[in-house]
């Protein structure tokens, strides 16, 4: 093997520094923007920033090293830059004056304040994504825009997850982001009635981030732990805001269950591990135990269980069981229906038709599923051939099932996915 030149050793660092700028964006771009916005007053001004931010990171890290704290240098920089915008505006010494006075009454209130105050929130971003739920937007501004600062998501990967040009995702947000300036949304706590008002928004947001993580729509990872993660706690930090909400409970429950099978889901090579090959003797049992006891407090409050607590009863059932035979198959069939009233789709639909499958056998599960062929949603994404190329295997079908999983594999936008598909696809079955 010849020795590595200098060359050689500059292009690893520069490689190195480069990747050090995109993982610190991914898992802390939320905080910093929302410690921007905090900082700043605006919205919209603070995606900005942090944007220059990383810019001058792209540049910088690989000629002079990363940093020890990445978030912190990627927001310093990005405060400095707010800065220099206030001079050029000629605000500097009223910004700085108007800081100071805030500055002056925090320490006042702060001097008369209770030791706790119940209705705080504590939180920079989860009030960034309270402020991204705010009425003045519609309910597709808030999710787009929200995926994009909170979840940190490609503009092209939210129009994927919905379906939509990437045009009509980008207007969104920028209508969403000028929505918020006109209507002088301040980046704050909104009132208890008010945010009961933006509880569903929110708690959707948080269940799309949460999937995200899950299994991302692209990319070379099959998930993203950090996401899923955040998510998670900011579910936790909901119940804890809102304990008088059993939809509440029921979301944090459906994301715990759902974590737990986290560690056993990949294996030692980064490939993905379907729930049938998975060692559950590796779940989370803590996780469980917690989302279980998020479940029955849902429960309790006697008002019947809704979207999530519905998929939260699915989880559960796989997460009780030892194995997927032993899966109580017939009551997840009997939460489908139920979802299936409630909040009817397509996906849901298909998630049913693998249930089915399990109970009343692949023949049975894959008549629902060519039913669902001419469905917008599932027209041309990797879902809808995936399930028919198992069913069409289980079925001995082995020609049909290669042919499926190839299509699979040719729409899914996940490499990893990717390559199972493509597996199957070779093997047959």
């Amino acid at each position: 093997m010849e020795p590595a030149t200098g060359d050689d050793r500059a292009r690893r660092a520069d490689d190195s520094a480069r990747r050090a700028v995109v993982a610190v964006w991914r898992i802390e771009s939320a905080r910093i923007v929302a410690t921007l916005t905090r900082f700043t007053g605006d919205f919209a001004l603070a995606e900005d920033l942090a944007q220059e931010a990383l810019a001058d990171a792209l540049v910088q890290w690989p000629a002079q090293g990363a940093p020890r704290n990445g978030a912190a240098w990627l927001t310093a920089v990005a405060k400095r830059k707010a800065i220099d915008h206030w001079r050029r505006r000629e605000r500097y010494d009223e910004r700085l004056a108007a800081i100071a006075h805030d500055l002056e009454r925090a320490e006042h209130e702060a001097a008369d304040a209770v030791p706790w105050d119940p209705d705080a929130i504590d939180d920079d971003v989860l009030r960034l994504v309270l402020t991204a739920c705010h009425p003045v937007l519609s309910p597709q501004a808030r999710v787009a825009l929200t995926l994009r600062v909170v979840a940190g998501l490609e503009t092209a990967e939210i129009a994927r997850a919905f379906l939509v040009p990437v045009a009509t995702i980008q207007q969104r947000i920028v209508r969403a982001k000028q929505a918020l300036a006109e209507a002088c949304v301040p980046f704050e706590t909104p009132a208890r009635a008010e945010r009961a008002q933006r509880l569903g928004a929110v708690l959707g947001v948080v269940y799309l981030i949460f999937t995200e993580g899950h299994a991302a729509t692209a990319g070379d990872e099959w998930m993203r732990p950090d996401l899923a993660r955040e998510a998670v706690r900011l579910a936790r930090v909901l119940a804890a805001l809102q304990p008088e909400e059993p939809e509440v409970h029921a979301l944090l429950a459906l994301l715990e269950l759902t974590a737990a099978r986290f560690p056993a889901r990949v294996g030692a090579d980064g490939e993905p591990v379907l729930l049938a090959d998975q060692d559950r003797r590796r779940w989370d049992r803590a996780a469980i135990r917690r989302g279980r006891a998020a479940l029955r407090r849902a429960e309790g409050f006697g008002r019947g269980l809704g979207p999530y607590g519905l998929q939260a009863a699915i989880a559960e059932c796989h997460a009780v069981a030892s194995d997927v035979a032993s899966t109580d198959w017939a009551r997840i069939v009997a939460a489908y229906d139920g979802l299936l009233q409630l909040s009817p789709s397509p996906i849901v639909a298909l998630n049913r038709a693998v249930a089915v499958s399990m109970t009343e056998g692949p023949a049975a599960a894959l008549a629902i599923v060519d039913a669902l062929a001419g469905e917008r949603a599932l027209r041309t994404g990797h879902l809808l051939p995936s399930v028919r190329g198992e069913l069409l295997a289980r079925l001995g079908r082995d020609a049909e099932a290669r042919e499926a999983f190839a299509l699979a594999a040719e729409r899914a936008q996940n490499a990893r996915e990717r390559a199972v598909l493509l597996a199957r696809a070779a093997a047959g079955r």
